[in-house]
């Protein structure tokens, strides 16, 4: 166990992030090049080793997060390194992304501040790779069984690399041009440097998977026939379906889709191109929705040099504290700062963010430019417009971060493997991750993993879901498994 006192002894101590005016200059991660090991060391101690750990149900990995907090606070990162993947493929993603529900449901939430799960699970990936812990894993002996994982995001990596372990061949195909799905083109820099993707994918290739981009499968391959030269086929395709604002003025020039900015704002780190085709340099930014993505795009905005940005949120602005609805372990609705939201605030101090808003209409110049979004608040409990609370705002950049509704609908994949759509629009499958066509028969081999069967979700239920979907795939090869299955599909987040 760790220090049986150390809750009572150390206060919470965040990781310290770098300047405003530091980070702001460049698209380094938030965190880099901060000393981190002693203060991780330390806030590892204050995991109090409580008899039935919560932090278990908040993660639908079921991170061992006792056990790599007791190695970690004795600075034995080997040991915390085998622990912390023994559930978990990429915790350097998880790490840097995750919201960090587990800390949520910490014991120590009822009536103190949390342990620094997060900061303590990207210290320890980070060690072990710093120290050689996190060598290939090629299989012992190969199983003769082929396996087509599409999509290359958190869902479909991880279902390839636990296939690959096993010993099934497997190939990845993806139709960008670099492999990484979202946290490729999605995830700005300064949230997770590529460096840490491109690691992963290297030691995903010396284990034996095969990598195949700029394949569009379903257009550029056809998926039955993809079908018929695998033995089982993985559907990991995300959640990619973006929704739409339609009101007035939508057809200006100026308004985007936030992850076709942050694709092209990606583009340009990667080295692709020298400059964005969509920059918000010099201009008023608006960001439509008040999530990550929403701030992503203010992070991204900012080191473009725009002139002001605001993010509008449909929601009410949350309170300190949990609401009575929503008790603990559960993940509550509360305030939160986004390191984003902290840049944007500069020596004002004021929220970027305007809550409890609607969009009603855009304005634009005689060229077609959008210059202007008329929005008025909303009625409390409901999102209609509040009458006689109209204004205008300048906007010279809009940008629509208003989530996914679900896999792309009407592709060649899904025609061509008749994948059939459950009730919230994502593709159908069986409690066993077998996919489901229209007339809800089940195509023998074929299974759905991550965002484009579950929806729009965090990257730990996207690992777990490959995880999951992987052990579903090697039962129907094999006939029995020895992978984990940490979710089934039905399992949601724990709410009260």
């Amino acid at each position: 166990m760790t220090d049986p006192h150390g809750f009572l002894e150390f206060p919470r101590r965040p990781v310290p992030a770098r300047p405003v005016e530091e980070r702001l200059r460049d698209w380094n991660e938030v965190y880099a090049g901060q000393a981190t090991l002693p203060l991780v060391s330390e806030q590892a101690g204050r995991c109090m080793d409580c008899g039935i750990p919560f932090c278990h149900s908040g993660c639908p990995l079921g991170n061992l997060i006792p056990e790599w907090n007791a190695y970690a606070r004795r600075a034995d990162w080997r040991a915390a390194a085998e622990r912390l993947h023994a559930t978990n493929n990429f915790p350097e993603f998880t790490g840097r992304l995750c919201p960090a529900p587990c800390e949520d449901a910490c014991v120590l939430t009822i009536n103190a501040d949390p342990v620094t799960i997060k900061n303590v699970e990207q210290a320890i990936a980070d060690q072990s790779w710093e120290r050689g812990y996190a060598s290939p894993r090629p299989p012992e002996r190969l199983s003769g069984k082929t396996v087509a994982v599409v999509g290359s995001g958190p869902a479909g990596l991880a279902a390839a690399q636990q296939l690959t372990r096993i010993g099934h061949t497997v190939a990845v195909y993806e139709r960008a041009d670099r492999i990484g799905g979202l946290l490729r083109y999605g995830i700005p820099a300064f949230k997770m440097e590529k460096c840490h993707l491109d690691r992963r994918i290297e030691q995903m290739r010396a284990e034996g998977t095969i990598f195949r981009t700029g394949v569009d499968v379903g257009s550029d391959l056809d998926a039955a026939e993809l079908a018929e030269r695998h033995d089982a086929v993985v559907v990991a395709v995300g959640a990619r379906g973006q929704r739409e604002l339609p009101v007035p003025g939508r057809e200006l020039h100026g308004i985007h889709q936030a992850m076709d900015y942050l694709t092209l704002a990606n583009r340009v780190t990667e080295g692709d191109f020298e400059t964005s085709a969509v920059t918000a340099e010099g201009k008023h930014v608006v960001i439509i929705g008040g999530g990550d993505t929403g701030s992503d795009c203010m992070g991204t905005a900012l080191r473009q040099g725009a002139w002001s940005v605001v993010q509008l949120d449909i929601n009410p602005e949350p309170g300190d504290t949990r609401r009575d609805g929503e008790p603990w372990p559960v993940y509550p609705k509360v305030y939160r700062i986004s390191h984003a939201h902290e840049e944007a605030r500069g020596r004002e101090g004021a929220d970027p963010r305007v809550f409890a808003s609607a969009t009603l209409r855009f304005e634009g110049d005689p060229a077609g430019q959008v210059q202007a979004l008329r929005l008025a608040e909303v009625e409390p409990g409901s999102r209609r417009p509040r009458p006689g609370t109209e204004r205008g705002i300048r906007a010279d950049l809009v940008l629509l971060a208003l989530g996914f509704h679900g896999p792309e609908q009407g592709t060649g994949l899904m025609r061509q493997l008749g994948l059939g759509l459950d009730d919230r629009g994502n593709f159908a499958r069986d409690d066993g991750f077998g996919a489901r066509t229209a007339e809800r028969t089940r195509p023998d081999g074929i299974f759905i993993a991550g965002d484009a069967g579950r929806g729009q979700s965090l990257v730990v239920w996207a690992i777990a879901e490959g995880r999951s979907a992987a052990a579903a795939t090697d039962r129907y090869l094999s006939g029995s498994t020895v992978l984990p299955a940490p979710i089934a599909p039905q399992d949601r987040p724990l709410v009260a």
